[in-house]
């Protein structure tokens, strides 16, 4: 009979479960003495045992596997937000904490399918295109080339364009620059394609403006002006459909006559700039002229300024001599009078090399002075060169 605690049978330890399953084992062999044991039921056990034993190993490795892709899981949850972005969470397909937008840096949310990140790029600057009143488009708006050759027609079904307040055709594209408005829910999750929308509301835009000023002035004049009223247009949709985004600028607007008027237009824009170079001519002119006008009058000021202050501090000086020289006068007026031509007749004389005066007359008799000038006295002859001697 076989041993059910044979060392060779039973190498490994066991379990009370199986020690008992053992010896019940043991006991039916024991009890049918009279017949012989099967030959491979220890093989059997045997194989049992190892099968036993691959399952147990096989069921630590699909719990620790198990567990490596709970974690996994979990920190595949982990996501960051970047700088110019800002994010929400819907758990199920709808956004958790009252749509909380997340802030820019780390966050962790359940990994799909129990939860989606959706990323709204709030800072970034998003652009497209008219897509009227253009040359052939593709389906996307983008023009199809620059601009077509002037000998070609116009063919309504393939060129876009647009009619101007006096009834004039033109070609017309430009860009629109947006930024999504926070919290940007409506934009990403409210409309399949909101690009689309921006697109159509710019269009309406442009129609709307190019329907209330003239071709000249789209074209020349006051571009600035249609530009103003197609972004006042362009924000009035916005805020009635609450597309949900900001207008930042609409730039590279192109505008361009018919192709079949071309050259008319040609000269017309020639005439207006050779209008506007002769009108800054005469401004610059006109400016010039002005301002040495100004100047040469400035001038003439400061002169009559600086003779005015002269002659009146002569006059002043003059008072103030005569104040002073008044009592002496008053007290010998024959002595002051001598006195005085005394000065100034040594003031006139001064360099004289001769002096003659004439006595004074008296009342009623004449005077009759004589002078005797010499004449110019000779100039000396130069002394003349001795005769040379005569030689015989």
């Amino acid at each position: 009979m076989s041993d059910p605690h044979h060392p060779h049978l039973h190498p490994h330890p066991h379990s009370d479960e199986e020690h008992a399953a053992d010896s019940a084992r043991g006991a039916l062999k024991s009890g049918d003495s009279g017949s012989p044991t099967p030959p491979d039921e220890s093989f059997e056990d045997a194989g049992s045992q190892a099968l036993a034993d691959a399952l147990r190993s096989s069921f630590a490795i699909v719990k620790v596997l198990m567990g490596v892709l709970v974690v996994v899981f979990l920190l595949s949850g982990f996501f960051k937000v970047e700088p110019q972005e800002k994010a929400v969470i819907l758990r199920f397909g709808r956004p958790v904490d009252n749509a909380r937008l997340l802030e820019p840096g780390a966050h962790w949310a359940f990994p799909p399918p129990i939860d989606e990140v959706v990323r709204i790029p709030i800072g970034q600057i998003h652009t497209v295109n008219s897509s009227v009143g253009w040359f052939p488009v593709n389906a996307l708006g983008e023009p199809l080339e620059a601009e077509p050759l002037p000998g070609q027609g116009l063919a309504p079904v393939r060129d876009g364009y647009l009619l101007s307040g006096d009834g004039n055709i033109l070609h017309l594209v430009a860009t629109l620059r947006y930024r999504i408005a926070e919290p940007g829910l409506r934009y990403l999750l409210d409309f399949a394609n909101a690009s689309n929308l921006v697109m159509n509301a710019f269009n309406n835009a442009l129609l709307y403006a190019a329907a209330r000023y003239s071709v000249d002035d789209i074209l020349t004049r006051d571009q600035a002006g249609f530009r103003e009223m197609a972004r006042a247009r362009l924000q009035e949709l916005i805020e009635r459909h609450d597309l949900g985004i900001m207008v930042d600028q609409i730039d590279n607007l192109r505008v361009l006559p018919p192709r079949q008027l071309k050259f008319a237009f040609d000269q017309v824009l020639e005439a207006e700039v050779r209008r506007s170079k002769e009108i800054n001519d005469a401004k610059t002119y006109e400016n010039q002229t002005l301002s040495q006008a100004r100047a040469e009058a400035e001038a003439r000021k400061n002169t009559a300024a600086t003779e005015r202050t002269r002659l009146v501090e002569f006059v002043a000086a003059e008072v103030e001599r005569f104040t002073n020289n008044l009592p002496a006068f008053h007290t010998n007026p024959e002595l002051f009078q001598q006195q005085r031509k005394a000065e100034v007749f040594a003031n006139v004389f001064a360099n004289a090399k001769e002096t003659v005066v004439a006595p004074q007359r008296g009342p009623g008799s004449s005077r009759t002075i004589l002078l005797q000038i010499d004449r110019d006295p000779p100039k000396p002859k130069a002394p003349e060169a001795p005769k040379a001697a005569d030689h015989h």
